[in-house]
């Protein structure tokens, strides 16, 4: 199908060229170009550019970018139209010479009151752009992401408001890629709970734009089978910056340009110590994570352009715990956990990372580009926790007074982890506008990985006076992993693509189609991946939009995947790496449309997606807080299918909010035998993020988040889904925070004093967990002397006030 496509794509070309021979044939022509840009700088695509009274015309692309050419003469008149926005006219008194002619077009909007109201932007593909700037008001636990904004998408979730990492439409968190100016950027491998994760890559005030797809991406992004998330950062026009400060940290960024030179330069400090303190074990926390980044641009000409991307992370982790008290179970059968602790734990996560793009733009229709980077991260995790702890059933009317003991016991804990990596890539990439309907995109790569891991860990229980396991006379740990691996290995990968935009009487089509292939000499694996998509806009009713994608999704595996634990002939668990291990597989077919619509004179836009995942070559994996440990085979196959809904609207006037609903059935088969749903499939998922404002003072904000998800289906540790599983309790939270506005450019407070050097000054309040909802993040699992498992809930964190202020200048 693909093979087709490309030959009509060609076949098209050519027929557009031999119009374009034939008509220099009969007199001089003249080329027009330019770019289209809303009140705002960013490009518009689809914008449709035409002669008036003529045929001749062409479609913007993803720049915004247009070029058609006329018959030399007198005065020509193009039009501007694109759906959502108001129609642009341009008359050119005189045509002798190619020239350009840039335009402006505005967001078509109508007056309610006071307030101004803008439509919605088509999307033809699945890449779903997002505001980035709804970070500065999003009510957020973790301190500020992109992931939060994310996480409230259709078929996005995420059970841990701790942790930046999220599942789309039932995948694991590995199964993600993030982008960042086109490079791919990685995060820790050692980390197992929200707690110690620390701050993400991304820095929300550097981000210009968001991009996202849940499923059905373009060959241009990686071996992922999943999602992509792919994040452009600020290149800016004049001196601009902010300073934020809360309970949960600071971050300032500063952005400048002097010439040829512009940088955008962020710091962020982040220490969640006090949300910590909401649950259920008291302990001195000490998370300290610092991340610095510089994004520089310099033009040495009109065609040639430097970027550097570099960023430095330390993570540090301490915590001391003290006791702790955990009441869970049912009403007629309620239990109490009471813990004893002695000893602490010291994690340290530091990353490095750097990379440079030199960009040649060979004409307005051509650019092509160099990129390196480099990636490395040095990994520790050390704890020493002992514990003395009680488990009691309780009688249902006195929960302080036990009725019956069921597990007294002696509890240790050690681990010595070390891992350290270095990923470096080099890159080539080129996009080429072809005949004003097809541009070509290409890229090849090589990356190069070096990872050493010594794992060193076990834990010991003793029951009443016995050890577990009881082996006779032996007394052994109840579990232990030790591993002492290196990997050293290349990948190489290519894609190319063709996005061809085409009008016909019933309506836009836009065709992106591709593939992608990649080999890696560690497990000798080559694999190609086509992918297509096809968009439409019919001309009977433009108020709707239609998307089909399909395409074959390998993931190669990384270190993680390849990890298997085997047993030595002391009985030690050991981790081996399986070299054999493939690639997994899926094949996405995913179909879905957009209905622009008015009610009661709003803007509102209805999408739905239906989507069906076929599995192959699944490596299994189990899920603990937020560490993932898989089987180290391909040993599973199976499917994911389900349906995400979401309005996206003025709920309020002159404010944009959305509702998210998500509904998955999902089951894999381990080793043809065992039938378990995949680790992170919720059977639903209704997310909302609602904004509104004091009557008559938009200065006054209010920003609701709120999650009702399906508990996800967990196992007992190291056992695997062949022991069974059960899910968690749903997923249920609210945030929500106020701003205020306490100055801004219009402000009189802005000409006095120190008020002079701002732009705005923003207070803020935030209520995390608004209703104090008990979470469960993990479960501790407790194993009574007769060998029985007791799994008690790690709760989350509980209700917490955070203040903010914000200052941009």
């Amino acid at each position: 199908m693909i093979r087709n496509v490309m030959k009509v794509s060609a076949v098209t070309a050519l027929l557009l060229l031999f119009v374009d021979v034939v008509a220099l044939a009969q007199g001089k022509r003249v080329q027009i170009s330019g770019n289209v840009r809303d009140a705002d700088g960013n490009p518009v695509e689809l914008v449709a550019v035409q002669v008036k009274n003529t045929m001749t015309g062409a479609i913007t692309n993803e720049k915004g970018y247009y070029s058609l050419s006329v018959a030399e003469g007198d005065s020509v008149t193009l039009l501007f139209s694109c759906l959502g926005y108001n129609k642009a006219e341009r008359i050119i008194p005189t045509v002798a010479s190619d020239m350009r002619v840039n335009v402006q077009m505005n967001y078509m909007s109508l007056e309610l009151g006071q307030v101004e109201v803008t439509a919605a932007r088509r999307n033809t593909s699945t890449l779903e752009t997002l505001d980035a700037q709804r970070m500065r008001i999003l009510p957020d636990p973790s301190g500020g992401s992109i992931e939060s904004l994310v996480i409230t998408q259709a078929g996005v979730s995420s059970s841990n408001e701790l942790s930046s990492q999220y599942s789309v439409r039932g995948g694991s968190y590995d199964e993600n890629i993030v982008y960042v100016n086109g490079i791919e950027v990685f995060r820790p491998l050692l980390i197992r709970s929200g707690e110690q994760e620390g701050l993400s890559f991304i820095n929300p005030n550097m981000t210009e734009e968001v991009r996202f797809s849940a499923g059905g991406f373009e060959a241009r992004y990686g071996d992922k089978m999943s999602s992509v998330l792919d994040i452009t950062y600020k290149k800016p026009a004049a001196l601009e910056g902010s300073v934020t400060a809360s309970f949960l940290g600071a971050n300032a960024y500063v952005g400048s340009s002097a010439g040829k030179f512009s940088q955008v330069t962020g710091l962020r400090y982040k220490t969640n110590r006090s949300l910590l303190g909401t649950m259920d074990t008291k302990a001195e926390y000490n998370p300290v994570f610092i991340d610095f980044q510089t994004y520089m641009t310099y033009r040495f000409t009109s065609r040639w352009e430097l970027n550097f991307l570099g960023n430095v992370s330390s993570n540090n982790y301490r915590f001391t715990p003290h006791e702790r008290d955990t009441k869970f179970g049912t009403a007629n059968k309620p239990q109490t956990f009471t813990v004893y602790f002695d000893g602490r734990e010291r994690d340290k996560f530091e990353t490095l990372f750097g990379a440079a793009t030199l960009k040649h733009n060979v004409n307005e229709k051509t650019e092509i580009g160099l990129q390196l980077s480099a990636f490395n991260t040095r990994e520790e995790e050390s704890y020493d926790i002992t514990s003395t702890y009680a488990l009691n059933r309780v009688a249902s009317d006195e929960i302080e007074n036990p009725v019956e003991a069921l597990s007294l016991a002696y509890f240790h804990e050690h681990a010595r982890n070390r891992l350290s990596a270095t990923v470096a890539t080099a890159g080539l990439y080129g996009i080429s506008q072809l005949a004003a309907v097809h541009t070509i995109k290409w890229g090849l790569n090589v990356q190069r990985e070096l990872i050493t891991d010594k794992i060193s860990e076990w834990e010991r229980r003793d029951s009443a006076g016995y050890s577990l396991p009881q082996t006779g006379t032996d007394v052994n740990v109840i579990a232990n992993l030790f591993s002492d691996n290196k990997l050293e290995s290349t990948r190489y990968s290519a894609y190319i693509q063709d996005v061809f935009k085409f009008r016909t009487a019933q309506g836009m089509f836009t065709l992106i189609g591709g593939i992608r292939g990649s080999y890696w000499d560690y497990n000798r694996e080559a694999i190609f991946s086509p992918r297509l998509s096809i968009g439409f806009i019919p001309t009977a009713n433009q108020d709707f939009t239609f998307r089909f994608a399909t395409g074959f999704y390998y993931q190669p595996p990384f270190y993680k995947e390849l990890r298997i634990e085997t047993t030595d002939e002391n009985g030690n668990s050991i981790i081996l790496l399986n070299d054999r291990l493939k690639s997994q597989r899926s094949i996405h077919f995913i179909g879905g449309g957009d209905y622009a619509f008015l009610a009661a004179g709003r803007n509102f836009k209805f999408t739905t997606e239906l989507y069906y995942k076929r599995l192959d070559n699944i490596n299994p994996y189990t899920v603990d807080n937020v560490k993932i440990r898989y089987y180290g085979e391909n040993c599973a196959t199976g499917y994911i299918a389900g349906v995400d809904m979401k309005l996206f609207g003025e709920f309020v006037p002159g404010t944009d909010s959305w509702l998210s609903l998500s509904l998955m059935q999902s089951e894999q088969t381990i080793r043809g035998v065992t039938k378990a749903p995949m680790p992170n499939s919720q059977l639903y998922n209704l997310s909302l993020f609602f904004q509104d404002y004091y009557p008559n003072n938009k200065r006054i904000m209010l920003n609701l988040k709120g999650v009702l998800a399906g508990g996800i289906p967990v196992t007992v540790p190291r056992k695997g889904y062949e022991a069974g599983y059960h899910r968690t309790p749903p997923y249920r939270r609210v945030d929500i925070g106020v701003t205020y506005q306490l100055a801004s450019g219009e402000s009189a407070l802005m000409d006095r004093g120190v008020f002079r050097n701002f732009k705005n000054v923003w207070l803020g309040i935030d209520l995390f967990n608004l209703f104090d909802i008990d979470n469960t993040g993990s479960y501790y699992w407790i194993t009574d002397i007769y060998n029985q498992q007791h799994a008690v809930p790690n709760y989350l964190t509980g209700r917490q006030i955070n203040l903010r202020v914000s200052v941009d200048f």
